[in-house]
């Protein structure tokens, strides 16, 4: 799975969390609609554009994520957006995002693009920058676990799901935000199999019950459900077992979800216990 893929998916679930990476409140989202556009003079695809509604003086973000090296970057993402604003019937002003892992990917030519990269017209991400200082958002923590390395990918898995259930108290967003977890570690782990995956993630027993199952067909979770979620005793131990795969301790993981050692050292035993059968 291509990463602009993942944040294509990301943004159109959580446009909110777009709006935090440019530091402004999650919530300018619900004047805005994301969708991918194709420019189809020269069939140029943007990855994703922000429209505010028709009554909102807002500017139109163009988006762009850009994961390897590109020295062409800057004179395609203008031509992008020039052409666009050339072919729609919108007046808005407008601004550029360019989503990077790291500074050392942004290679691209800037020289006659200078005019053009100003904090005002182009904000430039890098995502292995975001701060982390102070109460953590459920939204820019999980995109900064795609960048995470993979000896640190589990740890941080185990502690976004508990964040999850913490502070998302929607069922259905909560299960949005944990599919979308699932599938940035299937991109981050490619060999491994979906079931191992799920497995690792503490989903599979979720996933196998009727309630979920049935939610699922009717594209909603109903209340039976709650509890079990939005528990967070409960969504520290279902991470129990995704941290003992990798290899971490009963120590090291009761010291990491501040839970009791003997809760953990129960579920560590139950999950060996299914690994035998």
């Amino acid at each position: 799975m291509k990463t602009d893929s993942i944040f294509y998916q990301l943004f159109q679930s959580f446009p909110g969390i777009f709006f935090e990476l440019i530091d402004q409140p999650p919530t300018t989202a619900n004047t805005y609609q994301f969708s991918s556009v194709e420019v189809k003079q020269l069939v140029f695809r943007i990855d994703g554009v922000f429209i505010p509604s028709l009554e909102a003086s807002l500017p139109i973000y163009f988006v762009e994520v850009q994961f390897q090296p590109d020295r062409k970057l800057y004179s395609r993402f203008f031509t992008e957006i020039f052409l666009y604003l050339d072919k729609t019937e919108l007046l808005n002003n407008w601004q550029g995002v360019i989503v990077y892992p790291s500074k050392s990917v942004d290679i691209g030519e800037t020289a006659r693009y200078i005019e053009l990269l100003t904090p005002q017209r182009v904000k430039r991400v890098y995502l292995d920058e975001l701060d982390s200082i102070g109460e953590q958002s459920i939204g820019i923590e999980t995109v900064k676990l795609v960048i995470e390395p993979e000896a640190t990918a589990a740890m941080k898995t185990a502690e976004l799901i508990v964040l999850a259930r913490q502070q998302i108290t929607d069922t259905i967003t909560q299960r949005e935000i944990l599919q979308l977890i699932e599938t940035i570690i299937i991109y981050k782990f490619p060999k491994a199999s979906r079931e191992e995956i799920e497995q690792m993630l503490g989903l599979s027993d979720l996933k196998q019950t009727k309630v979920y199952q049935e939610a699922k067909e009717e594209g909603k979770l109903e209340g039976k459900l709650e509890g079990k979620l939005e528990g967070k005793l409960e969504g520290k131990l279902e991470s129990v077992p995704f941290m003992l795969s990798l290899g971490a301790t009963v120590e090291q993981i009761a010291e990491q979800l501040g839970l009791d050692i003997g809760q953990v050292r129960q579920v560590a035993e139950n999950y060996q216990t299914q690994q035998q059968k």
